[in-house]
C-alpha cells in the first residue's frame, strides 16, 4: 500500500509538518515521488512512524528513537543498553512522581489558608507573595541547582 503524506497523517494521528520534521531529522527515510513530486510511501514507512510515534508516547526523545531505529535496522550488538535507557526513564517518572506529589501537598496546604474572606485577608495570596518562605519553592530552587 502506498499512501500520501496527508493520508499518513490522518492514519497514525501526526501533523504533517511533524512528518516531514522526521524525515528532515533523518528518523524517516525521503520517501518516493509521484510525477507530481507527492510523497508516497509504503508500508514500511508507516510502520517505521508508528514506532516513532509510540516511542514518543513513552518519553523518548528523537537522539534515544534514532538509536533504537538504527539498532533495529542493524542488530548487530547487545540489546542490553535499551534496559538501561528504559530503567532511566522509569527513574525520571518516578521523580516527576515525587515531584508531583509534593506539589499537590504544597496546594492542599495552601488551599487550606483561605476562609473565602476579603481579598486583603486571602491566606494563598499571602503565601503565593512570600516565595522566601515557601518550603516547596526553596526545595525546588535547591533540586534545580543539583547536578543531574
Amino acid at each position: 500500500m502506498k499512501v500520501k503524506i496527508g493520508e499518513l497523517a490522518r492514519m497514525t494521528g501526526c501533523q504533517v509538518v511533524t512528518i516531514r520534521y522526521y524525515e528532515k531529522e533523518g528518523l524517516l527515510k525521503a520517501p518516493e515521488r509521484t510525477e507530481g513530486n507527492y510523497r508516497l510511501y509504503g508500508d514500511d514507512a508507516i510502520a517505521r512512524l508508528q514506532f516513532i510515534l509510540h516511542c514518543r508516547q513513552h518519553g523518548m526523545n528523537l537522539s534515544e528513537i534514532r538509536d533504537l531505529l538504527t539498532f533495529s535496522d542493524n542488530p548487530t550488538v547487545s540489546c542490553d543498553w535499551i534496559n538501561t535507557l528504559i530503567k532511566k526513564h522509569i527513574m525520571d517518572v518516578d521523580r516527576q512522581i515525587n515531584d508531583l506529589l509534593h506539589l499537590k501537598e504544597h496546594l492542599k496546604s495552601l488551599y487550606d489558608k483561605c476562609d473565602g474572606g476579603k481579598k486583603s485577608e486571602c491566606g494563598i495570596l499571602k503565601s503565593l507573595n512570600s516565595f522566601e518562605n515557601c518550603t516547596y519553592c526553596q526545595k525546588m530552587k535547591r533540586k534545580k541547582s543539583l547536578p543531574q
